[in-house]
């Protein structure tokens, strides 16, 4: 249960989404989830669980493979379909250990799963572990989004798995696909282009965008870049390859991207939960990777106004 003390923190703390129809039996679970920080909420059933995700996209999500109605597996695989929520890690929690129901927890998209009864312990650091990595991936992909550029991850069955937000836009700007999670139809031919083919050109509102073919990404997922073109050229292209070349770490990238954003040492100091001499030491090895000397040289790299 929240403190007062956690209460006012809660917008600090990362939110895990736990799917049980006994929740009564996972007591110790949820304390020990709170006390290592996290807000702990609580769905019954399959279908609570969904409309709860309509109102809030938590850091994680334990879910019971065997529900009563809707089945966690089932859960998960709408889950995924759905575009805003499908980067959210999904662990299973389950009494089933054959290899069949395992293998079909990773099918619908679940990135770990654990058995029960549940080893609080256990759960905390597998759960500490995909929360953070979920978190990085997402930083890393939004700093696409500083350089005025979208990134769309495509499975298998052309879902959609993940898009930045300002693909989001544009994707929005195409119209609806022609069934939930779907890449629009516009944007399809892109998926049957080799990665060093010609990029697709075609408008979304009133911007005329430029869809390349990045490859094979994680999963099995295929990655598509978009770039809105002006004058001929997709805006932020050489800035992007200046971006590439530099290689930043993960963290490195996080810190670019709230430079960009007009952050303080200070500010990107509290949002990532580090020191502002660590912040500092960062940014000297981005200004040397990329070759620049100041932060407004680094913030107009990285958000495509610096050729």
């Amino acid at each position: 249960m929240q403190t007062s003390s956690t209460i006012n923190e809660a917008h600090d703390r990362p939110v895990v989404l736990v799917v049980d129809d006994a929740p009564s039996s996972l007591g110790m679970l949820c304390d020990t989830l709170e006390a290592g920080g996290y807000t702990v909420l609580v769905a019954v059933d399959g279908e609570a669980a969904l409309e709860r995700l309509e109102l809030v996209a938590p850091d994680a999500i334990l879910l019971d493979g065997m529900l009563p109605g809707l089945s966690g597996f089932e859960t998960c695989r709408r889950i995924k379909a759905n575009a805003a929520l499908a980067h959210i890690p999904v662990l299973f929690m389950t009494g089933l250990s054959e290899t069949p129901d395992v293998i079909e927890g990773f099918a619908c998209g679940g990135v770990d799963y654990v058995v029960k009864p549940i080893r609080a312990q256990e759960v905390l650091a597998r759960l500490h572990t995909h929360a953070r990595n979920a978190r990085i991936a997402r930083m890393a992909r939004d700093a696409v989004d500083v350089a005025g550029m979208g990134v769309v991850f495509v499975d298998a069955h052309k879902r959609i798995a993940w898009r930045s937000p300002q693909a989001a836009q544009w994707l929005q700007a195409l119209g609806a696909p022609g069934s939930a999670g779907l890449l629009p139809a516009a944007l399809q031919p892109a998926l049957l282009q080799g990665s060093g083919a010609a990029p697709t050109l075609l408008y979304a509102g009133s911007a005329r965008l430029s869809v390349r073919n990045l490859g094979s990404a994680t999963l099995g997922e295929t990655m598509l870049l978009l770039a809105q073109v002006r004058g001929g050229h997709a805006m932020g292209s050489s800035n992007l390859g200046r971006l590439a070349e530099a290689a930043l770490t993960p963290r490195e990238t996080e810190v670019l991207s709230w430079l960009a954003k007009g952050k303080t040492n200070r500010d990107i100091a509290d949002i990532l939960g580090m020191s502002p001499r660590t912040v500092n030491k960062h940014l000297e090895h981005i200004f040397e990777k990329l070759g620049v000397e100041t932060r407004a040289a680094a913030a107009a790299l990285a958000s495509g106004q610096l050729a």
